[in-house]
C-alpha cells in the first residue's frame, strides 16, 4: 500500500507534470512574471468556468477577502456577521479592517452558518455577511439572500474551500459556489481542490463596478500607471502561478469527482456504525451521489460519539493514518477575538463540534486500498 498522505499533492503533480512545467517554463521564458498574459488567461477561464463576469485574480485567499471587503466601502465600526467556527482569516480581516467581527454559531449538519443565528446577531450596525462554505459545500445562500434584501447588507461569500461546489436554489436554478453574493473570495492555497504550487487567490464578482474598484485595489489603487485613484495594496497573482492554475482548472471537476467518489467509499464503510456521523450534504441534493457536485470535499470531516475522539486522532497516527481536526478552538475562544459581548449559550453547537470533529485524509489520488485501511482501523478504534 503507498504511503497515506493527508493530501497528496506529489501524486496529483505526476499525473499532470510535463503540461505544469512546459507551462511554467514557458513564463520564465516570456519574463512576463507579473500580471503577463498567463494570469489575463486564467481569468478569462476561471470566469467562464464559474459562469460569472469578472474574476479580479490576487496574491492569495486572505488578500481576497480584504480586498473585497475593501472594495464595499465598509467603515470601521461596521459589524461584519460570521461563523465561529472556521479558519481564522476570515475574521482576521474583518479585525484589521477596523470593522467590528459578530461571531454565530453554526449548523450542526452541514457545520456552515446558521441563519437563525444571523437574524438574531443583526443590529443597526450590520453592514455585511460573510458565510464561509465549509469543507466544500454551500451554506444556506437562499436563505442568506433573503436576509440581507430584508435588511440591506451585503453578502460576501468564503469560498476558500468550495471551488466548484454547485448550490442549487429551492427554485431549482444551479449557481457555482461564489456567484451567488454581491462578491467572493477563494484561495489557492496548494491543498486546496484547485490549488497552485506557492500562495494565490481570487475575488469574483457580477457587478461591474465593484470589478472595477477591485481591480485597482489589488494595485496599489492605480488604473493607470503611477496614478493612484483610490487606496490600494499590492497584492497581485505572479504568472507562473497562473500558468498552473490554468492547467489544472482543466482538472477541476475531475478532481472534485474523485473526491465525491472518496467520500461515498468512506460513507459506505462507515454507514452501520451508529457512533460515527458522516458529512451530510445540502438538503436540496438528499444525500451524496455519484451524480450531484453540491459537496466537493475540500475536508472528510466526520463527528465521532461516545469515544474520546483525541484518543481517536493519537491511534490514526500511530497507524501512520494522517488526520486533522479542523477547528479545535472556536474563534470567540480565541485570544485575538475575545469579546465580553459573547455568551456561551449562544455557541452550544460549536462548542460541542470542537470536541467531536476529525477530517480524514481527502485527495484526488486516495485509491480502494487506503480507504479500506483507515476506515477498518477506525472502526477496529470505535469497537474495540
Amino acid at each position: 500500500m503507498k504511503k497515506i498522505q493527508m493530501v497528496d499533492l506529489k501524486g496529483q503533480y505526476e499525473v499532470i507534470k510535463d503540461t505544469v512545467n512546459n507551462s511554467v517554463i514557458e513564463v520564465i521564458e516570456s519574463t512576463a512574471f507579473i500580471n503577463g498574459p498567463k494570469v489575463h488567461e486564467f481569468q478569462k477561464n476561471l470566469e467562464h468556468y464559474l459562469g460569472v463576469k469578472h474574476v479580479i485574480p490576487c496574491a492569495n485567499g486572505t488578500d481576497a477577502l480584504q480586498i473585497a471587503m475593501m472594495g464595499l466601502g465598509l467603515k470601521p465600526g461596521d459589524e461584519v456577521i460570521t461563523a465561529d467556527f472556521t479558519f481564522a482569516a476570515t475574521v482576521e480581516v474583518i479585525a484589521l479592517l477596523g470593522l467590528t467581527p459578530v461571531l454565530v454559531d453554526v449548523n450542526p449538519e452541514t457545520f456552515n452558518i446558521d441563519v437563525q443565528a444571523i437574524k438574531k446577531a443583526i443590529t443597526t450596525k450590520t453592514k455585511a455577511i460573510v458565510p464561509v462554505h465549509l469543507f466544500g459545500q454551500c451554506a444556506n445562500m437562499d436563505a442568506i439572500m433573503a436576509i440581507a434584501n430584508e435588511h440591506n447588507l451585503y453578502v460576501i461569500e468564503d469560498n476558500a474551500q468550495a471551488i466548484g461546489a454547485t448550490y442549487t436554489s429551492s427554485d431549482g436554478t444551479k449557481h457555482k459556489a461564489g456567484t451567488i453574493g454581491h462578491v467572493a473570495s477563494t484561495s489557492f492555497f496548494p491543498s486546496k481542490n484547485l490549488g497552485c504550487y506557492g500562495d494565490g487567490g481570487a475575488i469574483f464578482t457580477n457587478d461591474d463596478d465593484l470589478a472595477h474598484r477591485l481591480r485597482g485595489i489589488v494595485n496599489h489603487g492605480m488604473y493607470r500607471r503611477y496614478y493612484h485613484d483610490v487606496v490600494g495594496v499590492n497584492s497581485r497573482l505572479d504568472s507562473i502561478q497562473a500558468a498552473i492554475l490554468n492547467t489544472k482548472l482543466q482538472y477541476l471537476d475531475q478532481y472534485n469527482k474523485a473526491r465525491q467518489n472518496a467520500a461515498i467509499k468512506y460513507n459506505e464503510a462507515f454507514k452501520n456504525e451508529a457512533n460515527i456521523i458522516t458529512p451530510v450534504a445540502n438538503k436540496a441534493c438528499q444525500g451524496i451521489c455519484s451524480s450531484c457536485d453540491c459537496h466537493v470535499f475540500h475536508q472528510y470531516t466526520l463527528k465521532v460519539k461516545n469515544i474520546n475522539r483525541d484518543d481517536l486522532v493519537q491511534f490514526l497516527n500511530d497507524n501512520n493514518i494522517p488526520c486533522g481536526v479542523y477547528y479545535p478552538v472556536p474563534l470567540h475562544k480565541q485570544k485575538a477575538y475575545e469579546d465580553k459581548r459573547y455568551n456561551e449559550d449562544d455557541f452550544k453547537v460549536t462548542n460541542q463540534l470542537i470536541k467531536e470533529v476529525i477530517s480524514l485524509p481527502m485527495h484526488t489520488e486516495l485509491d480502494d486500498e487506503q480507504i479500506n485501511y483507515i476506515t477498518s482501523k477506525i472502526i477496529t478504534f470505535i469497537n474495540g
